[in-house]
């Protein structure tokens, strides 16, 4: 069945089987995906197909400089007909939610999604209340070379599990968009391959995927091996480590494995730690090629 989702999301973003089977790990290991890259490579459209492929309720916000905390969140509103604060939920509150272009907002409103995405709550008027499960959070950015937008904080990037890029479609399938019909409409006829019983029970069964001592260990070395000040200034965080376990597990699932091989934690470092880095200035290359570089550096036990 997961492969079947694969499938059909492929039918509406062509050519980036790659991204899209990643898309789906994170999900699975219930994580955040952030997707950096140019405006108008499919970035949100690779978000619905996700959402309408899980038969998941789909929320889609805009982020622009004047959006506030409350435009994400939701506010309370005085009725006089219950002559009293009427509380009305934001667009936080779906299963699915796309923050689109989410770093041309400000860092408040930026802000507004940390206890979003770790404690699947918010906190409004002094009142906590939970999301939806699941809850997943599919964001978009920018360059931030771009005029108008404003950098992710670290403790925000640690939240996401995986960044991917889609770039520019190979010619091929290029020619097959602009032949074929158009996304939107191939959208709106996407039927949910998954209920939302038997996706749950996928990613219950990420947790049953077996881990060995030795996989421990490498991942122990990699990660250490961010921390010891040779290659970058700041290291991964235990978030990160167990994120990438979850996905590692996951990954060993979607392909039909029930353990995680070195080879999962390989295919994942860059996108699950990449963007989680902050690289020393005197190491060449950006956070992509130092990843590369500290990966092949770390031998696997």
């Amino acid at each position: 069945m997961l492969q079947k989702l694969v499938d059909q999301i492929s039918t509406i973003v062509i050519g980036k089987r790659e991204q899209i089977e990643l898309s789906v790990i994170c999900l699975l290991a219930d994580g955040h995906l952030l997707i950096e890259d140019i405006p108008g490579v499919g970035k949100t459209t690779l978000a619905q197909a996700l959402a309408r492929s899980l038969g998941l309720s789909f929320s889609r916000v805009q982020f622009t400089a004047d959006l506030l905390p409350s435009d994400l969140l939701g506010v309370s509103v005085y009725e006089r007909a219950t002559e009293g604060f009427v509380f009305h939920p934001g667009p936080v509150f779906a299963q699915v939610l796309l923050a689109d272009e989410i770093n041309r907002a400000g860092p408040r409103t930026q802000s507004a999604l940390l206890e979003a995405m770790e404690e699947r709550q918010v906190s409004v008027d002094g009142l906590t209340r939970p999301l939806p499960s699941p809850f997943f959070v599919l964001a978009t950015q920018n360059p931030t070379e771009q005029l108008g937008t404003h950098p992710l904080p670290e403790s925000q990037l640690d939240r996401f599990a995986l960044c991917i890029s889609l770039g520019y479609p190979d010619a091929q399938s290029e020619r097959q968009l602009l032949r074929g019909e158009d996304r939107r409409a191939q959208l709106q006829a996407l039927a949910a391959v998954l209920s939302p019983a038997q996706w749950q029970a996928s990613q219950q069964a990420v947790h049953d995927i077996h881990v060995s001592d030795a996989l421990l260990d490498y991942l122990q070395a990699l990660v250490a091996a961010t921390r010891n000040g040779q290659w970058c200034a700041q290291g991964l965080s235990p978030r990160a480590a167990l994120s990438l376990l979850k996905l590692a597990r996951a990954r060993a699932l979607l392909q039909g494995r029930h353990h995680v091989s070195p080879e999962d934690l390989q295919a994942l470092w860059v996108n699950a730690v990449a963007h989680r880095l902050v690289p020393l200035p005197s190491r060449p290359g950006n956070q992509a090629e130092q990843a590369r570089a500290l990966l092949a550096a770390v031998p696997v036990p």
